[in-house]
């Protein structure tokens, strides 16, 4: 179906050379919302790593935003990110370089050329994410917030089909982690995709979307209204 951003079927997920995940079979649509939830250890982070090419797709098979994992080669792996929305938690800035740079460094990586249009389109995105003020600050003197907010914006500028947040709020306080969610569930509301790993049930709770759970080797959905 041309709406699937991502399918994978019967895959097995490894790290390294361990299977953390059997059998995985997972379809998400384009403007779904999913929570990606479960224990330490249960194969949440190598699963996302695999979605974005860092760990390959041996078993099975999967398809993400047009892309074949099973056959993903290496200089097709920074073709594959510009089609998604990649979101850490640790931010993964330049700390050295203003927000402007960190934003400019990465549509220049993407084969962005003309001044003007990286210019709008970092106006475009710090808008969106409420930094606009804050375009020259260096990315060291930004609270945590602020820094996944920026972020959040790098992960919008190239339109991404899918936005994979791995933790996005695992390295903030409660307030800012709420500030953050009603973020990214605003970006959701405006018609993006979103696969979100997250160990925080209060966020769940508060914002109730579709939710997977990584557990005992398996990947299963469970029912939205998930008990504290």
């Amino acid at each position: 179906m041309s709406n699937t951003v991502l399918n994978l079927t019967n895959a097995d997920i490894y790290q390294r050379d361990s299977l953390v995940l059997s059998k995985v079979n997972l379809t998400i649509n384009q403007g779904d919302f999913y929570y990606l939830i479960g224990k330490t250890g249960s194969g949440k982070s190598s699963l996302m790593k695999t979605l974005y090419g860092d760990l390959r797709l041996k078993m099975g098979s999967g398809e993400i935003v047009g892309f074949d994992l099973k056959k993903l080669k290496d200089n097709q792996i920074p073709f594959l990110r510009r089609r998604l929305g990649i979101v850490f938690q640790d931010f993964k800035l330049l700390s050295e370089k203003t927000v402007f740079q960190n934003l400019e460094f990465v549509l220049k990586a993407t084969g962005w050329k003309k001044k003007e249009e990286i210019k709008d389109k970092i106006n475009e995105v710090l808008e969106k994410v409420g930094m606009k003020e804050k375009y020259y600050k260096k990315a060291f003197e930004l609270s945590g917030g602020e820094q996944q907010r920026v972020a959040i914006a790098r992960a919008l500028l190239n339109d991404p089909e899918l936005i994979l947040a791995d933790e996005p709020t695992g390295n903030l306080d409660p307030k800012t982690s709420l500030e953050v969610m009603e973020l990214l569930n605003d970006i959701h509301k405006s018609g993006k995709t979103i696969l979100m790993a997250t160990h925080d049930y209060q966020l769940i709770i508060k914002y109730k979307h579709k939710a997977i759970k990584c557990e005992g080797g398996k990947l299963f959905e469970v029912a939205q209204n998930i008990p504290a």
